[in-house]
């Protein structure tokens, strides 16, 4: 089953074009890196994606449904994390369940169980009654993150959602997503790290040149010729027992 669909999207920011000619699905079950260099459009596909664009062209399946509908086809976390409000990290998860609560306000026990399975993914039990604002950068990613998890859509979209966590809490947080496409959800997620993007994406697509330059398993796009192409690096990569290892080295 797709869960998005893409076809000839473009988008045009500042009077400049930013990419063209983007299509794309993503079915059940997977968890799709989204890499590329700085100024790529990464950000700004997802977002296109989503429909928050003004100046776009092109279909998206999810831009095409109601807000409504949207909001329990797709969680979405950007960039910006920054939390302003002092209220409980426990209460900044349940937010992930307002597309889905009744008027009344009041959460049912079925709401309250994917809120305390949210937390307890990122870790954030001792952190449940703590106010949110006062956690650090990196516990306030993780609090983000498990608010979009709680919200239990189809689809996850992460704008680089693990930039600022230490490495245990990198590997911990793509794991969540491993879980997630194991259970049929799937993950969009765009990554700067090219190593854990070789080892946990089950597909890599590579924005570069005002378009999508490969599409495929982590193999086929992290090759020698693509990342010295769309980077300008050399890179060292080897099949181990504990899986893919990858290493950028060098810049031509």
């Amino acid at each position: 089953m797709s869960l998005l669909t893409l076809r000839d999207l473009a988008a045009t920011l500042r009077n400049r074009p930013v990419f063209s000619n983007v299509s794309l699905t993503i079915d059940e079950g997977e968890l799709v890196g989204l890499i590329g260099p700085n100024g790529a459009g990464k950000t700004t596909l997802m977002r296109a994606a989503l429909g928050l664009l003004p100046r776009q062209s092109g279909q998206s399946s999810l831009a095409a449904l109601s807000t409504a509908e949207r909001a329990r086809a797709v969680a979405w976390m950007p960039q910006a994390r920054e939390i302003a409000w002092p209220i409980p990290v426990e209460r900044l998860v349940a937010l992930g369940r307002l597309p889905y609560l009744p008027l009344s306000g009041k959460i049912p026990a079925e709401d309250r169980a994917k809120i305390d399975a949210a937390i307890a993914h990122l870790g954030l039990e001792a952190f449940r009654t703590r106010a949110a604002s006062r956690l650090s950068g990196g516990e306030q990613a993780r609090a983000l993150i498990a608010r979009a998890i709680a919200q239990d859509t189809p689809l996850l979209m992460a704008d680089e959602p693990i930039a600022g966590l230490d490495p245990a809490h990198q590997i911990a947080t793509m794991q969540v997503f491993a879980d997630l496409a194991a259970t049929g959800r799937s993950t969009l997620v765009s990554l700067h790290d090219l190593g854990l993007a070789a080892r946990h994406c089950t597909r890599l697509i590579l924005l570069a040149e005002g378009g999508i330059l490969a599409d495929g398993p982590p193999q086929d796009v992290l090759t020698d010729a693509l990342l010295a192409r769309a980077f300008g690096v050399t890179a060292w990569h080897q099949h181990t027992p504990s899986g893919p290892v990858f290493q950028p080295l060098e810049v031509l």
